[in-house]
């Protein structure tokens, strides 16, 4: 199982990605207050389109609440400024992976407090960072294939053929 987290995110229509994502992989999805907008708003809603039932939801006042009512091992932290690339990561079972708002990303204190547990997704160097849904399901499937796609379907069927590729 993965677990996302939205630490302060501010776009409703990428936290609707995130959330069609989550339903999508059979991730959880943490957010942690304050947010930009009201979960039930309909940029929110419209964006993650009738997925939002399939999504296991958790909202957080704050980040210390988020750690008193769990018990997050293998917590990665995505920000632009790690060290290490993302491929550097074993993300194991029920794997935590947090992610800043859009314009600030994560704490500086948060970072500094997991200084090895933080991790970039390689870009350009005069790119700033990616959209946060992007950089989410960039990494939720990285994890998910480092645990064998565990709940998720391999198997498709192309038009016309009956016989699975």
């Amino acid at each position: 199982m993965v677990n996302i987290v939205l630490v302060e995110p501010e776009i409703p229509q990428n936290c609707g990605n995130i959330a069609r994502t989550c339903a999508a992989t059979r991730s959880r999805l943490h957010l942690v207050e304050p947010l930009g907008f009201d979960i039930s708003e309909k940029a929110v809603k419209r964006a993650g389109l009738d997925y939002w039932p399939m999504v296991d939801l958790t909202v957080y006042p704050s980040l210390d609440d988020l750690f008193a009512r769990n018990q997050v091992d293998g917590l990665w932290l995505a920000t632009t400024k790690a060290p290490r690339d993302y491929t550097r990561a074993d993300f194991r079972n029920d794997c935590w992976l947090f992610f800043g708002k859009e314009t600030a990303g994560l704490p500086s204190f948060f970072r500094a407090a997991h200084a090895d547990r933080c991790i970039r997704i390689p870009m350009r160097e005069d790119a700033r960072s990616l959209n946060l849904s992007n950089s989410v399901a960039i990494l939720a499937y990285e994890a998910l294939r480092q645990q064998g796609f565990p709940g998720l379907s391999g198997v498709g069927e192309m038009a016309g053929s009956a016989e699975p590729l």
